[in-house]
């Protein structure tokens, strides 16, 4: 089996050869080794041959290569790092149907994780504190359901996302664009720390590798094609969630989409997903339908008894049920609350101090209040 890696990482440091193309010598030919022993077949495929066979045939590429991928097997086992490739039990089965699933897939952490049902929650790095909300509800929800969460381990929706599936004490696997001994971005280090003890990262660049702007939409084929569907929370229209989104629409798979608020940019790439067709979502249930969850795992849906409201017991006055009528999930101002329930600030003082208590409401920085309706507080 070292040999078989060995090979699979010769053949990924040779020059100009992709994924794709990759893949295709090695189902032409059998082996990797088959490929470097075979350079004559390699000369009569269709396309690629000539050049390939050059390649091949050139001691000076295949020299350098080889000694790159053993050099890269000693830091792979300073590094407390695993490596799969195809022909390893361990690699994920839902990518060989692919014609460039990645050849490599470096991983650090529980690659059992890898065998789970999984869904894709992602979305704006520049996300809103509406969006950040709802993505750690419906990450923590699928979490809690027994779904494995998977994302980019990015800013904004990314790093809601990972923390909320870890705070549930569910997996979470970060698919990054770089490599794995390189933290980015850097805030993210207690981040990293926390997936790889309790899910996993994953990423098919070398070790060493720097992020750079073409690795991300490359990395997003690994993350539609590893989950059953693709959750986007917020995206602009130019968003390159909106790029995953439709490389699992070309994969088969399920596509979902939370609606904002139809003045926000950070929403208008999520609702124009929506008007060609991908699924609403209003809470978990609407992606554990679209999945047909229960049907594998039993888990209770909203078609079953619901669960007493956590609020039952805190009875609203009128005048509570007024101002909370008033206030949504995005920061509305004690002056616009003022205007629109006709009452003084002495009198909303004390009755959003009441809902604040009952957990139904919380404030934000300049007197702002958002309703609660989509946090885990």
């Amino acid at each position: 089996m070292h040999q078989d890696v060995e090979d699979w990482l010769t053949l990924s440091f040779l020059p100009g050869l992709g994924c794709t193309l990759i893949n295709y010598l090695v189902e032409q030919l059998g082996t990797p080794g088959d490929v470097f022993s075979r350079p004559d077949q390699v000369a009569s495929l269709p396309r690629y041959g000539t050049r390939l066979s050059t390649l091949l045939n050139s001691k000076k590429q295949l020299r350098a290569a080889r000694t790159r991928a053993q050099e890269e097997l000693e830091l792979i086992a300073k590094a407390d790092v695993q490596l799969l490739v195809p022909p390893s039990p361990q690699y994920p089965a839902a990518l060989y149907a692919f014609p460039d699933r990645p050849v490599l897939l470096y991983c650090r952490g529980n690659i059992d994780v890898l065998q789970q049902r999984s869904v894709a929650v992602v979305g704006s790095r520049n996300a809103t504190d509406y969006g950040r909300r709802v993505a750690m509800k419906l990450a923590g929800d699928l979490a809690s359901a027994g779904l494995t969460v998977v994302s980019g381990a990015a800013y904004g929706i990314d790093a809601a996302a990972h923390h909320s599936a870890l705070a549930a004490t569910g997996a979470t696997v970060a698919v990054l664009g770089c490599g794995l001994d390189v933290v980015y971005p850097r805030a993210h280090a207690d981040l990293f720390g926390k997936i790889s003890a309790q899910g996993l990262l994953l990423s098919e660049y070398p070790l060493g590798t720097q992020p750079e702007g073409f690795r991300f939409p490359a990395r997003n084929r690994i993350i539609s094609g590893l989950v059953e569907g693709v959750v986007v929370v917020e995206a602009t229209e130019k968003s390159g969630s909106l790029i995953t989104a439709r490389l699992a629409l070309d994969q088969g798979k399920e596509v979902f989409a939370v609606p904002g608020r139809i003045d926000s940019p950070r929403s208008a790439g999520t609702h124009r997903l929506i008007q060609q067709g991908a699924h609403l979502v209003h809470t978990v249930d609407d992606i554990l339908l679209g999945l047909s969850w229960n049907q594998h795992s039993g888990t209770p849906r909203s078609n079953e008894p619901a669960e007493e409201d956590d609020h039952a017991g805190n009875a609203l006055t009128a005048q509570e049920q007024a101002v909370l009528a008033q206030i949504d999930t995005y920061p509305r101002d004690i002056e616009t609350i003022a205007d629109l329930t006709g009452l003084s600030f002495a009198e909303l003082h004390g009755l959003l101090l009441q809902l604040e208590l009952k957990g139904l409401v919380r404030q934000l920085a300049g007197q702002q209040y958002e309703s609660l309706e989509y946090t885990n507080d």
